[in-house]
């Protein structure tokens, strides 16, 4: 995550917005902003923590993107 504070700053979360806009003028708010920001920054912790869990449900050390994958599609739907 980049940023001061522990999450996103806007200026990436603009720039990841922006690239999904079908019309270039689409503007968004800095209320908007900051709370996509702490959407995102939710979202990556909670994946994480998930991902940990699952690789101990595995007995494993360390955890890779396989444990990412198995608990995806649950988080997708939890958001």
């Amino acid at each position: 995550m980049e940023a001061t504070g522990g999450g996103f700053r806007k200026e990436l979360v603009s720039k990841l917005l922006q690239m999904h806009f079908t019309d270039s003028k689409t503007k968004v708010s800095g209320d908007a902003l900051r709370l996509m920001a702490e959407l995102l920054t939710i979202f990556v912790v909670e994946a994480a923590i998930r991902s940990v869990r699952q690789a101990q449900a595995e007995d494993l050390a360390l955890v890779d993107v396989d444990q990412l994958e198995k608990v995806l599609p649950q988080l997708l739907l939890d958001f």
